[in-house]
């Protein structure tokens, strides 16, 4: 079998996977074999984290809209029920950003939404 010279191709896959480890600390930015390791392992963690990051931000809401019902004597639950209800469509995003920015309107939609409800 005939040698294989993979002088430029190898060249030009090691140089985007250290490109890739910029920043990384000591020889896992330097070294081809652990930067790579790290490179893969950084690629895994960012996609399943960008799933993740989903799920960690609507908890963050549904707990500040949680703690605003609460305020207004309501639970999270009976709000987001009473509010499909009187078909408000407000998602959970704004609601959350609705309580902390301006309570006065939040407490108006709680109202709203408690009126639809009982």
């Amino acid at each position: 079998m005939t040698r294989v010279k993979r002088g430029n191709v190898a060249r030009a896959r090691r140089k985007k996977i250290l490109k890739l480890a910029k920043g990384f600390r000591g020889a896992q930015s330097k070294q081809f074999r652990t930067a790579n390791q790290r490179v893969m392992q950084a690629l895994r963690n960012g996609y399943r984290d960008r799933k993740k990051r989903k799920r960690d931000f609507r908890r963050l809401w549904i707990a500040r809209i949680n703690a605003a019902s609460r305020q207004h004597g309501t639970s999270y639950s009976r709000l987001i029920g009473n509010m499909k209800k009187a078909n408000i469509e407000i998602n959970r995003k704004m609601l959350a950003q609705m309580a902390i920015v301006d309570p006065a309107t939040f407490g108006k939609v709680v109202e709203m939404a408690n009126r639809a409800g009982a």
